[in-house]
């Protein structure tokens, strides 16, 4: 299983890099082509005006929350994935390269701050207390981690397998959730809800915290 672990890690640095410009197919080939549905499960979740999200990637979410009116920022590390991005939004976009451990952000300027999807990052210690220090009082900082799929179809099935054993869901996740996203988030001083959203014969896990 380190070994899995080390070759995936491996896999999606370059996925995530490298070949950047083959995420929106390879995303819906084994998701099924439920994706995209798997970020908008976030939505109902975002409060306020001022947003901000963590690994932009190809800029989907950004889209949405530019079409809602809302003041979003972007903010990722790949060169690849911002090239996507700005490809795919207008001038009103605000992205920026940087990493989650240290956003050049000053403190209480968003209301939500949003990530789907992200590496491991996203529960480093310094990016929690940095996610904690640019939120706003009552703020909301959250995390889609993992979904997957329980339709009963062949090629449900299928991706299933294909998640468990790339560990993109772990068959113990919400022990995994526990140990990797709730204490850590708790410890940086949120107050931390778990929800798992149905969607088209699938789950979204997502994690909303709050801060005090």
């Amino acid at each position: 299983m380190k070994l899995i672990a080390r070759f995936m890690r491996f896999f999606f640095h370059h996925f995530y890099h490298t070949f950047a410009w083959t995420y929106d197919f390879v995303s819906a080939f084994v998701s099924i082509g439920r994706w995209q549905d798997w970020i908008k499960t976030v939505i109902p979740f975002i409060q306020g005006t001022r947003i901000l999200e963590i690994g932009f990637g190809p800029g989907h979410l950004q889209r949405i929350l530019l079409d809602r009116k809302l003041f979003t920022v972007g903010l990722d590390e790949s060169r690849q994935m911002a090239y996507l991005a700005k490809g795919r939004l207008d001038s009103l976009a605000n992205l920026t390269r940087g990493v989650a451990q240290s956003l050049p952000f000053p403190a209480q300027s968003f209301d939500t701050i949003v990530s789907t999807f992200p590496a491991e990052y996203i529960f480093d210690p310094r990016t929690l207390s940095d996610a904690y220090r640019v939120l706003r009082n009552g703020g909301r900082f959250i995390v889609l981690p993992f979904a997957w799929i329980v339709g009963k179809n062949t090629l449900d099935y299928f991706a299933a397998w294909l998640f468990r054993v790339t560990g993109e869901t772990p068959q113990n996740v919400m022990d995994v959730v526990g140990q990797r996203a709730v204490h850590p988030l708790e410890e940086a001083g949120f107050n931390v809800e778990v929800r798992q959203v149905e969607v088209k014969s699938s789950i979204a896990l997502i994690v909303i915290a709050q801060k005090s």
